[in-house]
């Protein structure tokens, strides 16, 4: 049963526990709250969906009712044996580790399937405090392609770092990542009053589908070098690029990548710094 916020109370106050400030751990105390997230995630009967942050299992239990196929992943040991007690019984599987360090391969890998088959896809759904959510997303766009689609509940300024475009306040390094490799939009807002305890920051919910393939080609340009370039333009966003992206991207590379260098980084596209990247030259180095 998804717990009630008395229920919440209630299973801490059983097992001597409290919410660890250090792990951000707000637990969601709302039935209606977690099943909107599980509806919200597009799951379908018998798909693959994988929780980073389980907590007491709300989410949990809710993404059970949708008939998907659970793996709820928890860090926190103390809460590991009550998780697994709530939840085990509905078919989650429960693993407790760390998603800033876990082996994504190895927690996705389906048993027993023949070498070279196509992977299963997954979904990832989460409730990610501040200090882990984008690493956790960006590490999981980066390492598990397997994962093709995302529903992360986070802090709102967060949420908008994920899913801006071009020309807003919000976009920023962070996004060009994330457009580098998937779609995504703010699609619904979560009030504070449906967490124990409960955080003094908005919250809101994040749809990430990654693309068919990522949007600049990596054998034109490497996610290296790509990203080099990238955080050295929104290191000095304010400035016009050829000024922030000196000694980085020769001045001709401007023109033949057709970008105006008195644009500054929020400007360009994931697709425009590909096109900078592909024609960059540092100094003393041939035309790409």
């Amino acid at each position: 049963m998804i717990p009630s916020r008395r229920e919440v109370h209630e299973l801490l106050a059983d097992h001597g526990l409290r919410p660890r400030r250090d792990l951000g751990q707000n637990f969601v105390a709302d039935p209606n709250t977690v099943r909107r997230i599980a509806r919200l995630a597009g799951l379908e009967r018998g798909g693959r969906v994988v929780e980073i942050g389980a907590g007491l299992g709300a989410l949990s239990l809710a993404l059970a009712e949708t008939g998907a196929r659970v793996t709820a992943v928890e860090v926190d040991h103390r809460l590991v044996p009550v998780l697994r007690e709530r939840v085990e019984s509905s078919g989650v599987h429960v693993v407790e580790a760390d998603a800033m360090t876990l082996d994504w391969g190895e927690l996705l890998a389906e048993p027993g399937s023949p070498a070279g088959t196509e992977p299963t896809a997954w979904a990832l759904v989460a409730n990610l405090p501040y200090n882990v959510a984008v690493p956790v997303v960006l590490r999981a766009l980066d390492e598990a392609p397997q994962i093709a689609s995302m529903l992360v509940m986070v802090q709102r300024e967060v949420a908008e770092r994920l899913a801006a475009t071009p020309h807003g306040k919000a976009y920023g390094a962070v996004s060009v990542k994330v457009a580098y490799h998937a779609t995504a939009r703010v699609v619904g807002r979560v009030p504070a009053t449906v967490f124990v305890p409960r955080p003094r920051v908005e919250s809101a919910l994040v749809r990430i589908v990654r693309r068919p393939a990522v949007a600049v080609d990596p054998l034109v340009v490497p996610p290296s070098r790509l990203f080099e370039i990238v955080r050295a333009g929104f290191g000095h966003r304010r400035k016009m690029l050829r000024r922030s992206l000196a000694g980085v991207v020769a001045p001709e590379a401007f023109v033949r990548a057709g970008i105006d260098p008195a644009a500054r980084a929020e400007d360009l596209s994931v697709e425009e710094w590909g096109r900078l990247a592909a024609c960059a030259d540092r100094p003393g180095q041939a035309d790409p």
